[in-house]
């Protein structure tokens, strides 16, 4: 499916140009395509978590140290 596209000009420095040529041709992509990537990645922090997040947001408290909790319980998993 395309989608309706138009053409943006932009003025950069030019380190970051070829910071941005180097890094595209590196994933082997274009740099139209980082910026578009870059672009919706910003978008969907933007965006509300879904329902399944909502339900189990605070089931930790605040005062826990999650990561530290969780491997507490992978050392006495994997310790017996």
């Amino acid at each position: 499916m395309q989608t309706d596209t138009a053409k943006l000009t932009i003025r950069l420095p030019r380190e970051d140009l070829d910071f941005a040529k180097a890094f595209a041709k590196a994933h082997g992509v274009s740099v139209t395509e980082v910026i578009d990537r870059y672009l919706r990645s910003l978008r969907r922090q933007e965006e509300k978590p879904g329902p399944e997040v909502q339900r189990i947001t605070g089931l930790i408290p605040g005062d826990v140290d999650g990561m530290e909790a969780y491997r507490r319980h992978l050392h006495e998993k994997h310790s017996a």
